[in-house]
């Protein structure tokens, strides 16, 4: 019974049939499997052995190097040049804009507006007031010329158009149709007979190496490529896809063998080494360790802590006998210093200040 059925409306998937393979495909499929297979597991086992020992450098070597190289790197290339830029070329730069400012653009800006301007402006007007009406002028005298000279050209023009027509082109049309064109269509007759006649020649030639090419050349080709290169492709290709094929197919099962030795040799070590590090850092050093914590450790931290306590008791009174001291002389050299009297203020001391519960005045006053 299926219990994976297809939803409402769906229809059914059909299983993927397989082409019939001869026998030929099954005969090579197993020696080619089993060849394959012995020279691959090897291969694969040393694969997955680098792929280890790679991923145990990576985690222990090259990302701790590559961490330090960074900071080195950050430390000698990175860190002068960002100090380089932010203390040495941003302070110059500014100081050499303000400088470009002070003496380039505003000696600039102020030549520009006092002399160019002032000088642009007077060449605008010499250009309107002056040059533009003797240009106009100027322009006038050169048109009246060159509308004379345009009238003798033109009649020079006229005078030579019927000369050339008269005595060149009359007799080049009535050579060329009286004489060329006659010797012309005559050779042209000759030479198109003479083309069919090369034609046909060409052609029989043309059948004749036709045939000889396809009876020396062709055919045997033909017989070659259909009964001996068609079939030793074939052939080949079925031996390739089963290479390949057991390639792949060996490729997963020495994964599967190298993972089992992997694990073997995983627990063999285990058992071998780990375990008995366990048991003696478990069992022996731990107890010791507890031992020499409890015994040793302690006691020496609490004598440290007690000498540090009376270091410091010495150490204190001996600044407070060296402060007595020093007040001591100087009341010696200098006297007792003059004590301020008390000023009767106006509101009470600190300790009876006023509140709300209570009054200081004296009409309140209990």
């Amino acid at each position: 019974m299926d219990l994976q059925k297809p939803p409402a409306g769906q229809p059914e998937q059909q299983p993927a049939r397989r082409s019939p393979e001869g026998c030929l495909v099954v005969a090579i499929r197993l020696p080619v499997r089993i060849v394959v297979l012995v020279l691959v597991v090897p291969v694969r086992m040393v694969w997955d052995a680098l792929v280890v020992a790679g991923r145990f450098l990576k985690d222990t070597v090259f990302r701790p190097v590559g961490r330090a190289l960074l900071w080195v790197a950050r430390a000698v290339f990175v860190w002068p040049f960002v100090g380089l830029w932010r203390y040495v070329v941003v302070p110059l730069g500014t100081a050499l804009g303000w400088l470009g400012n002070v003496l380039v653009v505003v000696p600039l800006a102020w030549f520009y507006r006092y002399v160019l301007t002032p000088l642009g402006q007077a060449l605008v007007w010499v250009y309107a007031r002056v040059l533009t009406p003797v240009g106009h002028a100027v322009m006038w005298v050169l048109r009246g010329i060159g509308a004379m000279f345009a009238l003798l050209a033109a009649g020079a023009y006229a005078g030579v158009a019927w000369l050339v027509r008269h005595l060149v082109v009359v007799p080049a049309v009535w050579l060329y149709e009286w004489v060329l064109a006659p010797v012309g269509r005559a050779i042209a007759w000759c030479a198109k007979g003479l083309a069919r006649g090369v034609g046909l020649v060409a052609t029989g030639v043309g059948i004749a190496l036709y045939w000889v090419g396809r009876v020396l050349l062709v055919l045997p080709a033909l017989a070659l490529w259909r009964w001996v290169l068609v079939p030793v492709g074939r052939f080949l290709a079925v031996v390739g896809r089963e290479v390949g094929q057991a390639i792949g197919h060996a490729w997963r099962v020495a994964g599967r063998i190298s993972l089992a030795v992997g694990r073997a040799l995983g627990t063999l070590f285990r058992w071998i080494f780990v375990e008995p590090v366990r048991w003696v850092y478990r069992t022996l050093l731990t107890p010791v360790g507890h031992v020499l914590r409890d015994a040793v450790l302690r006691p020496a931290a609490e004598a440290a802590r007690s000498v540090g306590r009376a270091t410091r008791l010495a150490l204190a009174s001996a600044r407070e006998t060296a402060r007595q001291a020093r007040a001591d002389f100087r009341r010696m050299l200098f006297g007792e210093p003059e004590r301020t009297e008390a000023v009767d203020r106006r509101e009470p001391p600190a300790r009876e200040t006023r509140t709300l519960g209570s009054s200081t005045t004296a009409l309140t006053k209990d």
